[in-house]
């Protein structure tokens, strides 16, 4: 997001707290106005009186609202936004403009202030080194200042001569680097003079007619020099470094420079310098250092006339300044970094220079002081650069390359804010397009449901009518017409499900219920409806659930069994020859055992058959995978059942360029498919979508001409009360539904397939028959000739039967035990013509056929005729039958009130309730439901239609609910009069089932919010019509109404 979007929430956040604060203030305002003025305001009606302050508050109070109500929507606007964006974008651009200049300036000044800190360094230590090295020199001449006191004027005869000087200094010269010669003056009187000429032997002469004038005067001096004139006393020199020997015999009283010199060195007793002047002879500018040489010791605080009446003499040192720097420079490696100039600053106003020459440059100079020990005169010492600065490229590069990085972030700021422009005038397309799609998809939906209703309020009458038209006396071929016409009527349902169930997986509104439930007992009934065409095709069809798999599960049992049913339809329609195989499973067992068949080898299938390796169809599957496995062994100690089912058939397989489309909705594997099987290609699309609303995974592994298998999981709650019933399930592998007749029994299975005699074993020992397997007959009459068991029963699979012809057959079935009994034989086939004519030439002793696929009804109802054990009241009716006894025992006597507007409803569901001995009441009106219902009444239920012209069906359970609870309300506080309560009911509820052809609209949500109690849809089902009835009647004895 970009800058204005920031700015932009901002602002509305500001704005929100703004408002609130406002708010807060104005019910405080408002509310002390309300208790404590009485004032009225006519718009609001409030009692707000003429006070001239809450008129003002309301006031202000609007002004604030219309100001945030036009800021909330102009923030964030798309004009707004590209008109701030260029105002943003032109500040960027200048704001980074000026930055760059000040980084440039900034650097630059950093370069300067480098380059100045560099030339004070090397100025300052040039200074020191010049000020160091003159200090050395100096103190050597002062030195020398005492040797000739102590030498020359304290021994007579005098130590030193002309010759001992020059000979001493020339070889101490060394000590003072920077002297060009050392020369002494004696102080002579006037009175002295002729007898000092006579003893010198020359005459005293005058110097200023030698020396030159300082630099900055152009005048002359004469060759020739003069005798000294008259004075009050002399200073000629006597001693002298032969450098400067030229001077011996000259008076330094009598030049300017050397005269204010001397005095000024006798009077202060320290050294003291003259301005620079021209040498002699090297005609270069020097300076002269002169030091008094006094008689005696003088005291520290001696005075000026005291230190003139002690002096003796002037030794004088004379330095050339010009040698003297340039052999400074001479020592320093970088001197030709930077020009040096000296300067005798006494006079600040006409400064002399010493060294150096008037060189412009770039104006950049530093000035350093020099203290050479005379506080009268001053030096400095001035240091420029020799060459100029250079471009300062760092600087320039650095800022410009800001400049461009700021340009380019504002170019990316400009691009991206045209793109999220685009990206919300296409996002806005896209809402526009989402909302008609929406719409669009509300308008299919509700298309959808008009037309399922429109299409099943008739089907409702036409299969109603079929059924009751069964009840009535009809020959053979009216009865096939009815089979027939009911048959196309329940594939037509069964196709408008399929696509409404799509409709609602599109629309995401298809939810899961949570009802407790029989796993074994939906498989039973799934290939209850499966097992006529597997026995007309000849193939086998079983069922195998682990033992490990818990009796009662949580979940939607309906959702299940749809994708079984879809899954072995499938199966069925592209099955010719072998067997359909479904296992149920933990995770946990294939997770952690290798018992689990999965072998590819025809040796170990159902029958014989190769199939699809199953392993393929789970491997990519999460709860397989690490993370996964620890996942789902850590939830089943948490109730939660992760199972894992496997539906495996011998079928045509799917060829490889067909498996990516499979789970398409409505794409089948080739166009002629849909002709040769039927189907419309959504089965497999709607059970992956129930599988994941299950937290489970589908797939499958399919070898063309060998076979498919599909597998998937799906996560349920544990159905049982408790820990222990689950725990003792596990342990005695027996389900609850066993019949107690058979417990105790036992039996022999002669099968020689390993997978077909567990899956035949499982369903035996599910009635508590204890079964052994034999291989062969020959192991079966071993167990039959070992007296210490009794067999009671003799199962045989038909691939046995049809091997052995029947010979040893018949010498089992005429066999007998102990007590001179002989065991029933039973033979267990597939197909229905070929073993009944096989066994029919045993005569008395022919088997039993017990027709697969097996489960627990139909064996145990084939046992029990058998064996002759009887029905005990009838717990184990045939196919089909279990609904109905169990309605009939449930609705025999009620009195159940039928709401539909439509004729042909209302006949159809009063006929399906009478046939199970309900007495019925019809009405065609919520109206008259209400009437009918209201507290006191004596129905026991009520089926009530949803959509009702004037009244619906929620509208009149609503008013119905409202009814009962204020008699309720009225019955407990003493309201109501004994004669009013009806068979001393204290709590009316009377049962209320929504009864619709509408399946997307009439869910479970709907009714429960509009006080139903349940959801039947059209057209009726017993087994759907006894689930939701025995909610309500399985204690009808107790009471007449629950």
């Amino acid at each position: 997001m970009s800058l204005v979007h920031v700015f932009g929430f901002g602002l509305r956040v500001g704005h929100l707290l703004w408002m609130l604060c406002c708010w807060i203030v104005y019910v405080i305002s408002m509310n002390w106005f309300l208790n404590n003025a009485g004032i009225v305001d006519t718009k609001s009606g409030l009692t707000l009186g003429d006070g001239f302050l809450p008129k003002m508050c309301l006031r202000w109070w609007e002004k604030i609202f219309k100001m945030h109500h036009h800021y909330y929507h102009c923030i964030g606007s798309k004009s707004l936004r590209k008109r701030w964006w260029k105002r943003v974008l032109g500040c960027w651009i200048i704001g980074w403009t000026f930055a760059s200049l000040w980084i440039f300036w900034y650097m630059s000044s950093q370069v300067s202030e480098k380059r100045k800190e560099t030339l004070a360094s090397m100025c300052d230590e040039r200074a020191r080194m010049l000020q160091d090295q003159f200090n050395v020199s100096m103190n050597h001449v002062q030195a020398m200042a005492i040797l000739i006191s102590t030498f020359h004027h304290a021994k007579n005869p005098s130590a030193i001569d002309q010759r001992t000087f020059a000979r001493y200094t020339e070889r101490t010269a060394f000590e003072r680097p920077l002297t060009s010669g050392v020369a002494y003056a004696v102080r002579v009187l006037h009175s002295e003079r002729e007898q000092f000429e006579k003893q010198q032997g020359w005459t005293i002469k005058r110097m200023d007619t030698l020396e030159k004038n300082p630099v900055h005067k152009d005048k002359h001096a004469q060759e020739t020099p003069e005798p000294s004139p008259v004075q009050e006393e002399y200073a000629p020199v006597i001693f002298a470094q032969d450098t400067v020997s030229h001077v011996v015999s000259l008076d330094m009283l009598t030049g300017k420079e050397d005269r204010e010199n001397v005095l000024r060195a006798r009077a202060s007793g320290k050294g003291v310098l003259t301005a620079p002047f021209p040498l002699l002879k090297t005609k270069r500018l020097g300076v002269i250092l002169t030091f008094a040489v006094y008689k005696r010791e003088l005291l520290s605080n001696a005075t000026p006339n005291e230190r003139i009446q002690a002096t003796d003499g002037y030794l004088g040192g004379i330095f050339d300044i010009e040698s003297l720097v340039e052999k400074l420079l001479q020592q320093l490696a970088s001197k030709q970094i930077i020009l040096v100039n000296v300067y005798d600053t006494t006079n600040h106003s006409d400064p002399i220079s010493m060294y150096g020459s008037n060189v412009t440059d770039d104006g950049l100079q530093h000035v350093s002081s020099l203290n050479f020990g005379d506080p009268f005169r001053k030096h400095e010492m001035h240091c420029r650069f020799k060459h100029k600065p250079p471009w300062p490229w760092l600087a320039i590069t650095t800022s410009f390359g800001i400049l461009v990085i700021a340009l380019l972030i504002g170019y990316i700021f400009h691009a991206t804010i045209n793109r999220i422009a685009k990206v919300e005038d296409d996002y806005h397309g896209m809402m526009e397009l989402k909302k008609r799609a929406e719409a669009a998809d509300v308008a299919k939906s509700q298309f959808l449901a008009t037309v399922s209703h429109e299409i099943r309020t008739p089907m409702n009458g036409v299969l109603g009518m079929l059924h009751m038209l069964m009840d009535t006396d009809l020959d053979v071929t009216q009865q096939d017409y009815v089979r027939t016409a009911q048959a196309s009527g329940k594939a037509l349902v069964s196709l408008i499900n399929e696509v409404l169930d799509q409709a609602k997986i599109e629309s995401g509104k298809l939810e899961l219920e949570a009802v407790r439930f029989n796993l074994r007992a939906i498989l039973d009934d799934v290939l209850s409806l499966f097992s006529g065409k597997s026995q007309e095709k000849g193939i086998e069809l079983a069922v195998y659930i682990s033992d490990q798999v818990p009796e009662m599960l949580i979940g939607d049992p309906g959702r299940f069994r749809q994708i079984i049913t879809n899954l072995m339809g499938n199966s069925i329609k592209f099955t010719e020859k072998g067997h359909i195989f479904v296992t149920v499973h933990l995770v946990e067992e294939l997770i952690n055992s290798i018992d689990v068949e999965t072998e590819t080898s025809s040796k170990n299938t159902l029958s014989g058959f190769r199939v699809a390796d199953r392993r393929l169809s789970w491997t990519g599957f999460r709860a397989f995978s690490q993370e996964g496995s620890t996942c789902h062994v850590s939830s089943s100690s948490s109730d939660h059942i992760n199972l894992i089912v496997s539906v495996e058939d011998t079928g045509v397989g799917i060829p490889p360029e067909a498996q990516a489309r499979v789970f398409t909705p409505f794409m089948q594997v080739g166009p002629s498919i849909s002709r040769t099987h039927g189907g419309t290609g959504i089965g497999l699309s709607i059970s992956k979508c129930l599988v994941g609303l299950m937290n489970g995974e589908i797939n499958f592994s399919s070898i063309p001409k060998i076979g498919s298998t599909f597998t998937f999981t799906a996560v349920f709650t544990n159905g049982c009360c408790n820990s222990n019933e689950y725990k003792s399930q596990q342990t005695n592998n027996q389900p609850s539904t066993s019949s107690s007749e058979f417990q105790g029994m036992r039996a022999v299975l002669v099968d020689p397939r390993a997978v077909r005699a567990k899956v035949s074993r499982y369903h035996i020992e599910r009635l508590g028959i204890y079964v052994q397997v034999a291989p062969d007959l020959n192991q079966c009459m071993s167990i039959l000739n070992n007296g210490n068991t009794v067999v009671n029963m003799i199962l045989v699979e038909q691939e046995v039967w049809d091997k052995d012809s029947g010979g040893k057959a018949l010498a089992i079935s005429k066999s007998k035990n102990d007590q001179g009994i002989s065991p029933k034989l039973f033979l267990l086939a597939n197909s229905i013509g070929s073993p009944r004519a096989n066994a029919a030439s045993f005569g008395v002793y022919a088997p039993i056929v017990i027709m697969k696929p097996l489960r627990v009804s139909m064996l145990a109802a084939s046992l029990q005729r058998a064996i002759g054990v009887s029905n005990k009241g009838n717990n184990n009716p045939r196919n089909g039958e279990l609904s109905r006894l169990s309605l009939r025992n449930l609705l025999s006597g009620r009195k159940i009130l039928v709401i539909d507007d439509n004729n042909v409803n209302l006949k159809v569901a009063a006929g399906a309730l009478k046939r199970y001995g309900a007495d019925v009441v019809c009405e065609d009106s919520g109206i008259k439901a209400i009437k009918l219902l209201k507290p006191p009444h004596n129905f026991d239920a009520c089926f009530m239609d949803i959509q009702m012209p004037g009244m619906d069906g929620f509208e009149a359970t609503k008013t119905i609910r409202a009814m009962e609870k204020d008699f309720n309300d009225r019955t407990q506080h003493g309201e109501v009069t004994t004669a009013e309560v009806c068979e001393n009911i204290l709590n009316w509820h009377v049962p209320i089932l929504a009864m619709t052809a509408d399946v997307i609209q009439a869910t479970h949500e709907a009714c429960a919010d509009a006080g139903m109690d349940g959801y039947v849809s059209k057209p009726f089902e017993a087994e759907q019509l006894y689930r939701e009835v025995s909610r309500f009647f399985q204690f009808a004895s107790s009471n007449g109404n629950i």
